[in-house]
Protein backbone atom coordinates (compact mmCIF):
# COMPACT_ATOMS: atom_id res chain seq x y z
CA UNK A 1 0.00 0.00 0.00
CA UNK A 2 2.83 2.41 0.80
CA UNK A 3 4.44 1.89 -2.60
CA UNK A 4 1.07 2.62 -4.24
CA UNK A 5 0.90 5.94 -2.45
CA UNK A 6 4.40 6.77 -3.64
CA UNK A 7 3.37 6.12 -7.22
CA UNK A 8 0.31 8.32 -6.78
CA UNK A 9 2.42 11.15 -5.36
CA UNK A 10 4.87 10.84 -8.20
CA UNK A 11 2.06 11.07 -10.74
CA UNK A 12 0.65 14.10 -8.91
CA UNK A 13 4.04 15.80 -9.14
CA UNK A 14 4.26 15.04 -12.85
CA UNK A 15 0.78 16.43 -13.48
CA UNK A 16 1.63 19.55 -11.48
CA UNK A 17 4.87 20.01 -13.41
CA UNK A 18 3.03 19.59 -16.70
CA UNK A 19 0.72 22.49 -15.82
CA UNK A 20 3.61 24.88 -15.15
CA UNK A 21 4.73 27.18 -17.90
CA UNK A 22 8.10 28.70 -18.69
CA UNK A 23 8.63 32.45 -18.78
CA UNK A 24 11.57 34.22 -20.38
CA UNK A 25 12.77 37.81 -20.06
CA UNK A 26 15.14 38.72 -22.90
CA UNK A 27 16.90 42.10 -22.87
CA UNK A 28 18.45 43.47 -26.06
CA UNK A 29 21.05 46.14 -26.73
CA UNK A 30 21.75 47.47 -30.25
CA UNK A 31 25.19 48.28 -31.61
CA UNK A 32 25.18 52.09 -32.16
CA UNK A 33 26.55 51.42 -35.66
CA UNK A 34 23.14 50.02 -36.63
CA UNK A 35 21.66 53.51 -36.40
CA UNK A 36 24.11 54.65 -39.09
CA UNK A 37 22.74 52.10 -41.55
CA UNK A 38 20.50 53.42 -44.36
CA UNK A 39 16.89 53.92 -43.34
CA UNK A 40 15.65 51.27 -45.78
CA UNK A 41 17.96 48.67 -44.23
CA UNK A 42 16.89 49.54 -40.70
CA UNK A 43 13.26 49.25 -41.73
CA UNK A 44 13.89 45.82 -43.21
CA UNK A 45 15.72 44.70 -40.06
CA UNK A 46 12.77 45.79 -37.94
CA UNK A 47 10.29 44.02 -40.18
CA UNK A 48 12.19 40.73 -39.96
CA UNK A 49 12.33 40.99 -36.16
CA UNK A 50 8.62 41.79 -36.04
CA UNK A 51 7.79 38.80 -38.25
CA UNK A 52 9.68 36.42 -35.94
CA UNK A 53 7.76 37.76 -32.95
CA UNK A 54 4.47 37.59 -34.81
CA UNK A 55 5.05 33.90 -35.53
CA UNK A 56 5.64 33.11 -31.85
CA UNK A 57 2.78 35.32 -30.66
CA UNK A 58 0.35 33.17 -32.65
CA UNK A 59 -0.63 30.94 -29.73
CA UNK A 60 1.81 32.21 -27.09
CA UNK A 61 2.05 35.15 -24.74
CA UNK A 62 4.56 37.72 -25.95
CA UNK A 63 4.89 41.30 -24.74
CA UNK A 64 7.35 44.06 -25.57
CA UNK A 65 8.85 46.83 -23.47
CA UNK A 66 11.21 49.72 -24.11
CA UNK A 67 14.11 50.65 -21.84
CA UNK A 68 15.29 53.57 -23.96
CA UNK A 69 16.00 56.32 -21.46
CA UNK A 70 15.84 54.11 -18.35
CA UNK A 71 18.95 51.93 -18.81
CA UNK A 72 22.23 52.40 -20.62
CA UNK A 73 22.88 48.70 -21.17
CA UNK A 74 19.50 47.51 -22.52
CA UNK A 75 16.98 49.08 -24.89
CA UNK A 76 14.30 46.46 -25.54
CA UNK A 77 12.80 43.68 -23.46
CA UNK A 78 10.70 40.76 -24.69
CA UNK A 79 8.62 38.84 -22.17
CA UNK A 80 7.36 35.51 -23.44
CA UNK A 81 5.69 32.44 -22.03
CA UNK A 82 5.43 28.92 -23.43
CA UNK A 83 4.47 25.40 -22.49
CA UNK A 84 8.00 24.02 -22.81
CA UNK A 85 11.62 25.02 -23.30
CA UNK A 86 11.65 23.73 -26.87
CA UNK A 87 9.22 26.42 -28.00
CA UNK A 88 11.23 29.17 -26.28
CA UNK A 89 14.38 27.79 -27.92
CA UNK A 90 12.74 27.75 -31.36
CA UNK A 91 11.53 31.32 -30.93
CA UNK A 92 14.99 32.63 -30.15
CA UNK A 93 16.52 30.66 -33.03
CA UNK A 94 14.07 32.31 -35.46
CA UNK A 95 14.61 35.67 -33.79
CA UNK A 96 18.37 35.36 -34.32
CA UNK A 97 17.79 35.04 -38.07
CA UNK A 98 16.37 38.56 -38.30
CA UNK A 99 18.52 41.38 -39.60
CA UNK A 100 18.12 43.34 -36.37
CA UNK A 101 19.71 40.59 -34.28
CA UNK A 102 22.90 40.79 -36.35
CA UNK A 103 23.41 44.14 -34.66
CA UNK A 104 22.11 43.17 -31.22
CA UNK A 105 23.49 41.56 -28.10
CA UNK A 106 21.59 40.03 -25.18
CA UNK A 107 23.24 41.53 -22.08
CA UNK A 108 20.67 40.01 -19.72
CA UNK A 109 18.44 36.97 -19.96
CA UNK A 110 16.29 35.41 -17.25
CA UNK A 111 14.48 32.08 -17.41
CA UNK A 112 11.86 30.95 -14.92
CA UNK A 113 8.90 28.70 -14.36
CA UNK A 114 5.47 29.44 -12.95
CA UNK A 115 4.87 27.68 -9.64
CA UNK A 116 2.50 28.14 -6.73
CA UNK A 117 4.08 29.83 -3.72
CA UNK A 118 4.39 27.90 -0.46
CA UNK A 119 3.61 31.15 1.36
CA UNK A 120 0.42 32.13 -0.44
CA UNK A 121 -2.81 30.47 -1.52
CA UNK A 122 -2.82 32.36 -4.83
CA UNK A 123 -2.72 29.96 -7.79
CA UNK A 124 -0.67 31.51 -10.58
CA UNK A 125 0.11 28.65 -12.94
CA UNK A 126 -1.74 29.99 -15.98
CA UNK A 127 -0.41 32.44 -18.53
CA UNK A 128 -0.69 35.94 -17.14
CA UNK A 129 0.41 39.05 -18.93
CA UNK A 130 2.06 42.13 -17.46
CA UNK A 131 -0.74 44.69 -17.45
CA UNK A 132 0.75 47.87 -16.01
CA UNK A 133 2.09 50.82 -17.97
CA UNK A 134 5.43 50.27 -16.22
CA UNK A 135 7.15 47.00 -15.42
CA UNK A 136 10.09 46.46 -13.05
CA UNK A 137 12.14 43.27 -13.37
CA UNK A 138 15.04 41.91 -11.37
CA UNK A 139 16.71 38.59 -10.48
CA UNK A 140 16.44 37.55 -6.84
CA UNK A 141 18.56 35.30 -4.62
CA UNK A 142 18.03 34.47 -0.95
CA UNK A 143 20.71 33.38 1.52
CA UNK A 144 21.27 29.75 2.48
CA UNK A 145 20.45 30.78 6.05
CA UNK A 146 16.90 31.46 4.89
CA UNK A 147 16.40 27.91 3.67
CA UNK A 148 17.88 26.56 6.92
CA UNK A 149 15.10 28.21 8.96
CA UNK A 150 12.20 26.00 10.12
CA UNK A 151 9.30 26.04 7.68
CA UNK A 152 6.99 27.58 10.29
CA UNK A 153 9.39 30.47 10.83
CA UNK A 154 9.76 31.12 7.12
CA UNK A 155 5.96 31.12 6.80
CA UNK A 156 5.61 33.67 9.60
CA UNK A 157 8.28 35.95 8.18
CA UNK A 158 6.78 35.86 4.69
CA UNK A 159 3.29 36.67 5.93
CA UNK A 160 4.64 40.00 7.19
CA UNK A 161 6.33 40.59 3.84
CA UNK A 162 3.16 39.76 1.92
CA UNK A 163 1.06 41.98 4.22
CA UNK A 164 3.18 45.00 3.24
CA UNK A 165 2.66 44.22 -0.44
CA UNK A 166 -1.10 44.13 0.01
CA UNK A 167 -1.01 47.71 1.25
CA UNK A 168 -0.18 48.69 -2.33
CA UNK A 169 -2.97 47.16 -4.46
CA UNK A 170 -1.95 49.24 -7.46
CA UNK A 171 1.24 47.18 -7.79
CA UNK A 172 0.94 43.60 -9.03
CA UNK A 173 3.63 40.98 -8.43
CA UNK A 174 4.74 38.33 -10.92
CA UNK A 175 7.30 35.86 -9.56
CA UNK A 176 8.83 32.99 -11.52
CA UNK A 177 11.00 30.24 -10.05
CA UNK A 178 14.48 29.57 -11.45
CA UNK A 179 16.03 27.02 -9.06
CA UNK A 180 18.55 25.01 -11.05
CA UNK A 181 17.49 26.33 -14.46
CA UNK A 182 19.16 29.76 -14.29
CA UNK A 183 21.64 31.61 -12.08
CA UNK A 184 19.04 33.33 -9.90
CA UNK A 185 16.46 31.62 -7.69
CA UNK A 186 13.55 33.82 -8.76
CA UNK A 187 12.74 36.33 -11.47
CA UNK A 188 10.63 39.03 -9.86
CA UNK A 189 8.48 41.44 -11.88
CA UNK A 190 6.07 44.12 -10.73
CA UNK A 191 3.69 46.04 -12.94
CA UNK A 192 1.92 49.29 -12.10
CA UNK A 193 0.68 52.54 -13.60
CA UNK A 194 2.32 54.57 -10.81
CA UNK A 195 6.11 54.51 -10.51
CA UNK A 196 6.05 56.44 -7.23
CA UNK A 197 3.84 53.85 -5.58
CA UNK A 198 6.25 51.10 -6.61
CA UNK A 199 9.20 53.04 -5.22
CA UNK A 200 7.38 53.47 -1.89
CA UNK A 201 6.57 49.76 -1.79
CA UNK A 202 10.18 48.71 -2.35
CA UNK A 203 11.38 51.14 0.31
CA UNK A 204 8.87 49.65 2.76
CA UNK A 205 9.90 46.10 1.90
CA UNK A 206 13.51 46.92 2.81
CA UNK A 207 12.44 47.15 6.44
CA UNK A 208 10.73 43.74 6.63
CA UNK A 209 12.33 40.82 8.42
CA UNK A 210 12.43 38.86 5.16
CA UNK A 211 14.68 41.49 3.59
CA UNK A 212 17.63 40.56 5.80
CA UNK A 213 17.88 37.24 3.93
CA UNK A 214 18.26 38.87 0.51
CA UNK A 215 21.61 38.19 -1.17
CA UNK A 216 20.95 39.79 -4.55
CA UNK A 217 18.12 41.73 -6.16
CA UNK A 218 19.97 43.59 -8.92
CA UNK A 219 20.24 44.59 -11.70
CA UNK A 220 16.85 46.25 -11.68
CA UNK A 221 15.15 47.12 -14.96
CA UNK A 222 12.56 49.87 -15.42
CA UNK A 223 10.53 49.06 -18.54
CA UNK A 224 7.84 50.95 -20.42
CA UNK A 225 5.06 48.79 -21.86
CA UNK A 226 4.33 49.49 -25.53
CA UNK A 227 3.56 47.80 -28.81
CA UNK A 228 6.49 46.08 -30.47
CA UNK A 229 6.37 48.38 -33.52
CA UNK A 230 6.58 51.41 -31.23
CA UNK A 231 9.40 49.85 -29.18
CA UNK A 232 11.32 49.07 -32.37
CA UNK A 233 10.84 52.60 -33.65
CA UNK A 234 12.27 53.90 -30.37
CA UNK A 235 15.56 52.15 -31.15
CA UNK A 236 16.49 54.68 -33.83
CA UNK A 237 13.83 57.37 -33.47
CA UNK A 238 12.56 56.69 -36.97
CA UNK A 239 8.85 56.32 -37.64
CA UNK A 240 8.42 53.19 -39.70
CA UNK A 241 4.93 52.04 -40.64
CA UNK A 242 4.96 48.79 -38.70
CA UNK A 243 1.79 49.41 -36.69
CA UNK A 244 -0.24 47.00 -38.84
CA UNK A 245 1.66 44.05 -37.42
CA UNK A 246 1.01 42.18 -34.16
CA UNK A 247 -1.86 44.30 -32.92
CA UNK A 248 -1.27 45.00 -29.24
CA UNK A 249 2.31 43.74 -29.22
Amino acid sequence: MRSGRRRSGCCDNRRMSATRRFVKYTFLKLDPAWRRQPGEQREQDKREFLAACEDFADGHLLQSFSLVGTRGDAELMLFCEAENLDRIHEFHVVLAQSGLMRWAEIPYSYLGMRKSSEYSEDERLVARGLRGRYVFVYPFVKSREWYALPAEQRWRVMQGHIAVGREYPGVDNHTAYSFGIDDQEFVVAFDTDDVGTFLDLVQRLRSTEASRYTVRDTPSFTCLAMSLPRALNALDGERVSLEAGLGAL
